[in-house]
């Protein structure tokens, strides 16, 4: 609709698309809820207030509406669906947009990956806006599918629907004036920055912030969020499903300071996205700890609309985005209605507009060198070794150092101990590399976990008690192109095929959750004790995220942001 057509609606000179009479509105510019028509034309809301005509008219008799809740960071590949299921899912939730990092695409299939984001994201009821990923690889210490440098991913910036570059989690290389950081850095000074560095204070936290970052979703504790805060930085609290930091970080937000923090889910699983929810899962929970409801919402929309620069989302008012959503309360948060443009789409907990499954063609990305159970063996060289150690509810680690157990000069898994071995088997390019190490934590009595999703180059990971039963593990990962899969003795217990790029299914995300759920199943069968052991696992070879990670090229101290040798004193 022309602007001139908006303005004889907002006059009430002609009459609108839609009226919604009876609203009370929540109000996140002015702070307040109260009672008012809403009048919108075209997708824009053009008039709040009584006295307007329309050829469709709801009668919302009393009811709240808010506007769309937005994600403020977030990997849809962590859904393990496409985007068109995805929005299946949470569109009924009340989100109306979201912010996504294609940063596992990326590492797996370069530029192709990112395209793909932007391909398959058209035509369906959610706004989706891109931040292009900065750090493919995320470091030298392992194997991606590709390396995108400044001049690469320069022209994805000029595009519409790109917001900035995403997550810098090479904070390092920002320290260390790497000229390709800085590059990409540059090339984006005129855009957002979203940044990614837990646990940086001090000096180090005032030369990331002076390279031009204006984010952080690391954030663990209070502490940690007021130095960011202090030196001009959004803070986004994060709720995912391993990395829960919403309850520890809520004390941090004020009346004085909560427009500078947003809400953002990060990494959320099929099961968590289908039983707790999406960003209304956020809210709810935050009001439930006692945090003001308005500020709750302002957090899941108008603090992200203002921080991305998407001026026309965020709330509902003149010449904004009829983006909202209907309401019996402000404490659960469940919609009756979703509207995206003043279109419904969402009604009663479930989608009514279309969907688009765009076939985007993408190639193969399972690529082993031929392997057999000894490239799993660990030759004895010390009675001690540093272990990956597990924290529940958490993608940190601790950097443990335990004793070995040994067999005919073997470093072998022990499981009474809990001490089990951990593999990552390049699968990009056959190069041959399997990295070998320790974790604790899982529980794991028999058999072995693997996994095609491992955060952040997505090579093939591998948790196991025996090098038959893991090797077995990540054969079948070859077959079936990516997924998830629990080996014991020799058999495939359970199995999550996942052939885009090994990271997402092509199913509908019900038909992967329940996948999931007989995957998870079957794990605990054997003994694992994790809640998510399959996310657990998928973040044991990032190898930017505290303290001791393994990747395909050895293990790494991320503190000290290096290779380390296994074995060490005890």
């Amino acid at each position: 609709m022309h602007l001139d057509e908006l303005i004889q609606v907002a006059r009430g000179e002609r009459p609108a698309d839609l009226l919604l009479r009876n609203a009370r509105l929540v109000n996140v510019f002015s702070g307040t809820v109260h009672e008012t028509d809403v009048a919108v034309a075209g997708k824009r809301v053009v008039g709040l207030g009584p006295g307007y005509s329309a050829t469709q008219t709801v009668d919302l008799h009393g009811a709240y509406l808010a506007p769309g809740f937005i994600d403020a960071h977030m990997h849809v590949e962590s859904s393990m669906c496409t985007v068109a299921e995805f929005a299946r899912v949470v569109v009924p939730q009340g989100t109306t947009t979201v912010i996504v990092d294609p940063h596992e695409l990326a590492n797996v299939l370069g530029l192709d990956g990112i395209r793909y984001m932007l391909d398959s994201s058209k035509f369906n009821p959610l706004s989706v806006y891109v931040m292009v990923p900065s750090c493919v690889p995320a470091t030298d210490m392992e194997t991606s599918g590709a390396r995108l440098r400044s001049y690469d991913i320069f022209p994805f910036l000029k595009e519409k629907w790109v917001l900035g570059l995403a997550e810098m989690m090479n904070y390092p290389g920002v320290l260390t004036r790497d000229p390709d950081v800085l590059d990409k850095l540059t090339i984006a000074s005129d855009k957002r920055v979203d940044g990614h560095a837990p646990g940086r204070m001090g000096r180090d936290l005032n030369a990331y912030v002076t390279a031009g970052v204006r984010s952080d979703h690391e954030c663990t504790t209070v502490a940690e969020a007021t130095a960011k805060l202090k030196r001009g930085m959004y803070i986004m609290l994060r709720e995912a499903s391993t990395a829960r930091n919403l309850a520890d970080l809520l004390p941090l937000v004020t009346p004085s300071n909560s427009r500078r923090c947003l809400l953002v889910t990060d990494d959320r699983t099929p099961a968590d996205l289908m039983d707790e929810g999406h960003v209304a899962f956020l809210v709810r929970k935050a009001v439930r700890l006692g945090l003001d409801p308005m500020t709750a919402i302002r957090m899941a929309t108008l603090n992200v609309a203002e921080y991305f620069g998407l001026r026309e989302y965020g709330g509902l008012a003149p010449g904004r985005y009829a983006d909202m959503m209907v309401l019996d309360n402000l404490t659960d948060f469940r919609p009756r209605q979703v509207y995206r443009g003043g279109e419904l789409v969402a009604e009663d907990g479930r989608l009514v507009a279309e969907t688009a499954t765009r076939a985007v063609q993408l190639r193969g990305t399972v690529n082993i060198h031929p392997l057999q159970a000894s490239d799993f063996a660990i030759p004895a060289r010390g009675s001690h070794a540093r272990v990956v150690g597990v924290i529940p509810d958490q993608i940190v680690t601790r950097n443990l150092t335990l004793p070995v157990t040994t067999d005919g000069g073997l470093a072998v898994a022990d499981p009474g101990r809990d001490m089990l071995k951990l593999a990552v088997v390049e699968r990009h390019r056959a190069s041959g590399n399997v990295g070998r190490g320790f974790v604790q934590g899982f529980g794991l009595q028999r058999g072995a976990l693997a996994s095609s999703v491992a955060h952040d180059s997505h090579n093939i990971v591998v948790v196991g008690t025996n090098d038959e039963d893991m090797l077995t593990a990540v054969l079948h990962l070859a077959r079936l192109q990516g997924g998830q899969c629990v080996v014991a003795d020799g058999e495939v217990l359970a199995d999550v095929p996942l052939p885009i790029a090994g990271l997402m299914s092509d199913q509908p995300m019900a038909v992967v959750r329940d996948q999931l759920d007989r995957l998870n199943a079957a794990a605990a069968r054997l003994g694992v004790s994790l809640h998510e052991p399959f996310m657990a696992l998928s973040f044991l070879a990032l190898p930017v995220i505290p303290a001791l990670k393994l990747t395909d090229k050895g293990l790494v101290d991320v503190v000290a942001f290096q290779l380390v040798d296994l074995f060490c004193s005890g």
